[in-house]
């Protein structure tokens, strides 16, 4: 169903009827936002070693990257609406590869920017749905909307901090198996 320059789905507002807009929306941002999420919670619960961490914390990394780039193409066809969200999710990227170079090449202090650079971008990537969807949202449309920003930072920020605490290697300690 549309309306004007807008497609409505479910009851959400798709501000666009351009078909490639559409596709790319549906076939790719949407399912790769949706393994992002998913695959970066299960990420950030496992052990932190060799193995299912790091198999999730990679696929995390690639979706992110592929994530970027369909709201890449998605920002470049709205850019005078969406430049804002094309920031978030550079700089949401940006962290992502800091955080994963900082682990791959040993950068002194990497565990504090792996642990850093990983979370911050969850976190930004977050605050990005929110603010593109909280609208449109139960519960979440009644607020006011520097809370689409505030809310996913307020509870990831000091998840970040007290992993940075609590983690061995970045509490100094050397027990910690990789």
């Amino acid at each position: 169903m549309t309306g004007g320059d807008a497609t409505i789905v479910a009851g959400i507002e798709i501000p666009s009827t351009d078909p490639v807009f559409l596709t790319v929306i549906f076939a790719l941002h949407i399912p790769l936002g949706i393994a992002c999420v998913g695959v970066g919670a299960l990420a950030m619960l496992s052990k932190k070693r060799r193995g299912r961490h790091s198999k999730l914390g990679t696929i995390y990394f690639w979706c992110l990257l592929a994530l970027f780039a369909s709201a890449t193409f998605l920002s470049l066809m709205r850019w005078a609406e969406n430049y804002h969200l094309f920031m978030l999710g550079a700089m949401s990227f940006a962290f992502a590869w800091g955080g994963r170079a900082a682990l791959r090449r040993r950068w002194r202090e990497w565990v504090k920017l792996h642990i850093s650079g990983m979370g911050l971008s969850y976190v930004l990537m977050l605050v990005a749905f929110y603010v593109d969807n909280g609208k449109q949202l139960p519960v979440w449309k009644e607020l006011p909307h520097f809370m689409y920003w505030a809310i996913p930072l307020a509870v990831g920020l000091p998840l970040i901090v007290r992993a940075l605490l609590r983690h061995p290697l970045a509490r100094g300690r050397t027990e910690f198996s990789r």
